[in-house]
């Protein structure tokens, strides 16, 4: 593995995500506005060749861990072969993707023998009307669909992404708890972020992940934390527990009650090829003008130093702070 990178405050960046698109077959209320958003052109988005120069010049550098994003990654065809692609660059050791699922059942195999190595979903709900009118046009049953082909795929261990909502859906997370008890399921509770429309982001309809703890541990007793060799644990800010014995686990990620800045490993890249050195910044270095431009990899090294140094310690947002003026579906998550 290439010698670590350090920002400012000395952390390690060793984890790019990268968003392949702004489309997304869904459009989560938290996310998206009812209407869309005005979508980048074809020529705006980053080829798999550039996405592909990114990464390699990034692995030199310590990032050996790549998340696919989007928008829902798979509404932009022939992905696979962008992961075969990226799968080849010899410092990356760790590919997988965040999606909605409903796609997974025609893709997971491909994706597998591609490189990919595990997936995220989001699953916002156990309710199937609740699950349609949160995703306003999404089918529960397929995205169960998604996590059951993502799973005989072997794109293991597959993470349920629950982001919890006060008056949306806030009442199911001893519900999601059980999945960790009865179905083996790995669960994640993460707060609502302040992103573009988001008007959940308010005091009444954030949701701390203590209050998420405290609910499931009144239904379900105390939870016991799981240590970082387990399969579950990732190089990501989830902080990982238990229901003592149960085979799944719960997550907990606060960026807003609890911050995790001071471990942050993370850059960010956007489809159309903006390096984000933070979600909840709107701070971004343009590389695709330097890709097309015909810029050497000593000077695109520079210019992802460049983000990489102007990561800032951290956020200072509280409830009811809006953080970026772009929407959840731009940044890439």
């Amino acid at each position: 593995m290439s010698a670590r990178f350090l920002d400012s405050f000395a952390r390690p960046i060793s984890y790019l995500r990268v968003s392949v698109t702004d489309r997304c077959n869904l459009r989560c209320v938290y996310c998206m506005p009812a209407e869309g958003i005005p979508l980048l052109g074809h020529q705006d988005i980053l080829t798999f060749e550039e996405i592909e120069q990114v990464v390699r010049v990034a692995a030199g550098m310590g990032i050996h861990k790549i998340r696919l994003t989007g928008g829902e990654p798979l509404a932009r065809a022939g992905l696979p072969e962008l992961v075969r692609m990226l799968a080849a660059v010899p410092e990356v050791d760790d590919i997988s993707m965040t999606t909605n699922g409903h796609l997974l059942p025609r893709h997971a195999d491909d994706l597998a023998a591609a490189g990919l190595d595990r997936v995220n979903i989001s699953l916002d709900s156990l309710r199937p009307e609740r699950f349609r009118a949160l995703t306003r046009n999404g089918d529960l049953e397929r995205a169960w669909e998604g996590v059951r082909a993502a799973e005989s795929a072997g794109l293991t261990p597959v993470k349920l992404n629950v982001v919890v909502m006060r008056g949306f859906n806030d009442d199911e997370v001893v519900d999601f708890a059980r999945l960790t008890v009865a179905g083996g399921h790995h669960v994640r509770f993460i707060e609502v972020m302040p992103l573009g429309h988001n008007d959940l982001w308010a005091e009444d309809g954030f949701v701390p992940v203590r209050q998420v703890r405290e609910q499931i541990e009144s239904a379900l007793g105390p939870l016991e934390q799981v240590g970082p060799d387990s399969p579950a644990a990732g190089s990501g800010p989830a902080r990982y527990w238990r229901v003592p014995n149960a085979p799944g686990t719960i997550g907990f990620i606060s960026p807003v009650s609890e911050h995790f800045c001071a471990g942050c490993n993370r850059l960010r890249l956007t489809a159309e090829g903006r390096l984000r050195p933070c979600l909840l910044s709107d701070a971004e270095v343009d590389l695709r003008g330097p890709l097309r431009s015909g810029k050497d990899e000593a000077e695109l090294k520079a210019l992802i130093a460049s983000a990489i140094a102007g990561k800032p310690a951290g956020h200072r947002l509280g409830v009811g702070e809006r953080a970026v003026a772009r929407e959840m579906v731009q940044n890439g998550g």
